[in-house]
């Protein structure tokens, strides 16, 4: 059997850039990272139902994995800190977690903006002089964000995401945070 010179220089030149691979994407995305995540975030909700219209804020904690630099899991759960009052009910955000997916646009610069899509259960309470009433349910959620690098492993995030829309109800939140990369 006959091994042509082009195809063991084709088999060569593939094996080194193969081997290089890793290094070159490293910097090629920069602002991608890779890897584990985790981080804390502080959201400005706004939740409307009908005319009523509040302002509430939450804490939450994310955990998350880049498959790729391009594409994303990860899982929050939160919950409510700061509560806002119409005509004498006290409205806020018990508690709130779901699962989402993101779609990151991995580039040279410390900026990574994504999109991100999942589903998020929501239990909203309402608190007045006659008792307190809660709500809970489930809807698709979706976003959009950017993610800046601050300093190695640590970055920065903007992201405005409609957690909820049933009922005539909705959720939407613009949430401010950081993540470190593991």
């Amino acid at each position: 059997m006959k091994i042509s010179r082009s195809l063991v220089f084709g088999l060569t030149a593939l094996a080194g850039s193969i081997a290089a691979a890793p290094a070159v994407a490293n910097d090629m995305y920069k602002s991608g990272v890779g890897g584990l995540y985790a981080g804390l975030n502080y959201t400005f909700f706004n939740i409307e139902e009908g005319s009523d219209d509040v302002d509430v804020g939450a804490l939450s904690a994310k955990v998350g994995a880049l498959a790729t630099p391009y594409f994303g899991v990860e899982a929050r759960a939160g919950f409510g800190v700061d509560d806002d009052s119409v005509d004498g009910i006290d409205f806020s955000v018990d508690n709130f977690f779901g699962g989402y997916a993101t779609l990151n646009l991995a580039n040279e610069s410390p900026a990574t903006p994504y999109v991100i899509f999942g589903l998020t259960r929501v239990e909203l309470e309402a608190e007045g002089p006659l008792g307190t009433a809660t709500e809970d349910d489930s809807d698709f959620s979706y976003g959009i964000g950017v993610n800046v690098e601050m300093a190695p492993q640590v970055s920065g995030n903007l992201e405005y995401m409609r957690y909820y829309d049933k009922d005539n109800v909705t959720v939407d939140g613009l949430g401010l945070g950081v993540t470190f990369n593991f």
